[in-house]
């Protein structure tokens, strides 16, 4: 089976390691958070992953770029909706500095690869 260029990306891997905690993380929302914050927080999650993987198939390095952007701009979405959550009490505080941290890997590693990205553009 071929392997896409950004399923090597480390970024990308720890993006969908990141969605999957997402998404058990939200099971025990409230179910009358399902349409309203639960699932805010799956599509900015899942946007973080989808952006970097449909950039890579961009044929400009300006292109690349561009979705890194709006992957990072996902992923700085995703901590808003973490905040709300642990406001709302839905998770702990535990939980939320974990998951927190382990967005700020995901974003540093985002911004260095659009940096490289944007390097070649220029």
């Amino acid at each position: 089976m071929y392997t896409y260029p950004f399923e090597k990306l480390e970024v990308w891997q720890l993006a969908r390691k990141f969605r999957k905690e997402i998404y058990g993380l939200v099971n025990q929302f409230p179910r009358e958070e399902q349409f309203g914050l639960t699932s805010q927080i799956k599509r900015s999650a899942s946007s973080i992953g989808d952006n970097i993987a449909e950039g890579s198939a961009r044929l400009t390095a300006k292109d690349r770029a561009h979705f890194l952007v709006i992957a990072y701009s996902s992923a700085i979405e995703t901590v808003n909706h973490l905040i709300g959550s642990w406001d709302l009490a839905y998770i702990k505080e535990e939980e939320y500095l974990t998951l927190r941290i382990k967005l700020e890997e995901i974003t540093n590693k985002i911004n260095a690869l659009h940096k490289a990205q944007f390097n070649r553009a220029v």
